[in-house]
């Protein structure tokens, strides 16, 4: 699997590009993340029919409340401990209109923090026909609609910036947070959205750095994962990507197998510590959605 190849939302035509739209509504965020533009670059069949499969678990009033309870369970542990630093315009090297820019983007991250968690737990399992939905959620809000409102009309579509070599101004902090991660090359998206920024971004790392090397944001990646383990047990059905499954629909062995790896390294890989930083980042420039549902 080339998972240098993508196919990009303005490039996409015919139902890949309907698909998108319906990844972007239903996940109420202006975005197509890498993990759907590579896998329809290399597998389109099976995102097509892997999206109708999964799409379900995000529409629901009990995700709702997972993606709100999410968020905030982050961000609890980190509060208990220390406080996360935020940012005025003025402190920052960045001009009004990017600060505006650089919220907008932030919030779009933090929307789909929760999503993308649910999306590589119940992929991951069900590609590889583990357990999913083994203590479903009989409420009414297992079934009921997801509200209207809910990450409703925010969010900017993320820009990014490319480069092989870090920008002069970012020199230390890329390494910085490669290592964090464990990355061994490259940058996840949210980083390279980030370093538009540099003025943001840099002494963003500073403060941040050493409260998420802390106990404190160990604990929130050990919450948020428990969350989405029980969100993905209580599911009131069982999405259907099981090896046997997708041999029927024509996809073969090796495909089968690369999928796997692909979804297992994003579930339990270094982007596990990426996406639970996402909240985090948002609510520096106070661009974090509710904590709470009344």
């Amino acid at each position: 699997m080339d998972t240098s190849e993508q196919l990009y939302e303005l490039e996409a035509t015919g139902w890949k590009r309907g698909l998108y739209e319906d990844i972007k509504h239903t996940f109420r965020a202006p975005i197509v993340n890498w993990i759907f533009r590579t896998t329809t670059a290399n597998y389109p069949e099976f995102l097509r029919y892997a999206w109708g499969q999964v799409k379900p678990a995000f529409e629901t009033a009990r995700f709702g409340r997972f993606s709100v309870s999410y968020r905030d369970t982050i961000l609890s542990a980190l509060e208990a401990e220390t406080s996360i630093p935020t940012y005025r315009r003025d402190e920052l090297e960045v001009t009004p209109a990017e600060y505006g820019e650089l919220r907008g983007q932030l919030a779009t991250y933090d929307i789909v923090a929760p999503r993308l968690a649910v999306l590589f737990e119940l992929v991951d399992r069900a590609l590889t026909d583990e357990p999913i939905g083994t203590d479903p959620d009989r409420s009414r809000a297992a079934t009921a609609p997801l509200p209207d409102w809910l990450d409703a009309d925010r969010g900017r579509p993320p820009t990014m910036v490319a480069f092989d070599e870090p920008p002069e101004d970012l020199s230390d902090v890329v390494p910085a947070i490669q290592s964090f991660h464990g990355l061994d090359d490259g940058l996840p998206s949210i980083y390279r959205t980030l370093a538009q920024w540099p003025g943001y971004l840099a002494p963003m790392w500073d403060d941040l750095e050493p409260i998420l090397e802390g106990d404190a944001f160990s604990t929130a990646v050990t919450e948020a994962r428990a969350a989405v383990t029980d969100y993905v047990d209580s599911l009131p059905y069982v999405p259907r990507l099981d090896p046997d499954s997708l041999e029927r629909r024509g996809i073969d062995e090796p495909a089968v197998t690369e999928l796997q790896d692909l979804f297992r390294d994003f579930n339990r890989g270094p982007i596990e510590t990426v996406v639970p930083t996402l909240p985090v980042y948002a609510t520096t420039v106070d661009a974090a959605g509710v904590r709470s549902l009344q």
